[in-house]
């Protein structure tokens, strides 16, 4: 008796339980692979803007200019440009009022920085998780797969007049994609997690890098307004 041992027919001819762990596999390899394209693309847009930001910061340009000119923009502000947008809009309002002492006007431009910052690492991390996910489960979950197969392969030989290897061939063969597939699943995922992760803490690195030269830039404009503060103090007293 010969038997069919095509990729396709194996899986045809799968147990039940098999096929459900296969077609799982398949679904989840599908999904890291869509989350391995979108982070892709995220990461090498925030990467890129992140970049052409600096470039603006720090050419010289009038720190309420480029502010002006981010309010102005019609495509939504993320990365270090809302990094900057949060903390120099708090320092402006908080500036605004005579009652705030000008470290307090530094600390909240500081808080609201980090608040910002933290929201885009968050949408920088969201699905990676999916990605470890997948690597560490898709291997046991094509073992069971396996284990399922090979025992269904045995009680059929244990039933069989005749054991040969061409009886228990097929249903270990069957059994074994599901290994496969599970590394399939597997493999990319880890991969690719451990990429972006690495690009997300070079990502987080830079924007916290940002915020630190960012608040010695504010922390020098309050020292003038504290300093002019003070000479407006003492003009009635020079007068007299």
């Amino acid at each position: 008796m010969t038997h069919d041992l095509s990729f396709w027919s194996l899986i045809a001819n799968a147990s039940l339980i098999v096929q459900l762990v296969l077609l799982g596999l398949v679904l989840i390899s599908l999904s890291s692979w869509w989350v391995i394209g979108k982070k892709g693309v995220v990461l090498t847009s925030a990467r890129r803007a992140a970049n052409r930001f600096e470039d603006d910061f720090w050419s010289g340009i009038d720190l309420a200019s480029l502010y002006a000119r981010i309010n102005r923009q019609k495509e939504t502000v993320w990365g270090m440009e809302a990094i900057f947008l949060a903390g120099f809009q708090e320092f402006l309002r908080l500036r605004s009022q005579s009652t705030m002492d000008p470290e307090s006007v530094v600390s909240g431009a500081q808080r609201a920085m980090r608040a910002a910052g933290s929201r885009e690492l968050d949408d920088l991390e969201i699905y990676l998780s999916l990605l470890a996910t997948t690597g560490s489960t898709s291997p046991y979950i094509g073992l069971f797969g396996t284990v399922w197969g090979i025992m269904n392969a045995f009680r059929a030989l244990g039933v069989a007049q005749q054991a040969t290897l061409a009886q228990v061939a097929p249903g270990i063969a069957e059994a074994l994609i599901a290994t496969a597939m599970g590394l399939f699943a597997a493999i990319p995922a880890v991969i690719f997690y451990n990429r972006y992760a690495h690009e997300v803490d070079r990502l987080a690195n830079r924007y916290e890098t940002f915020m630190e030269e960012f608040s010695n830039i504010l922390q020098r404009q309050s020292y003038h307004l504290r300093k002019s503060y003070a000479e407006a103090a003492r003009a009635p007293v020079a007068q007299g």
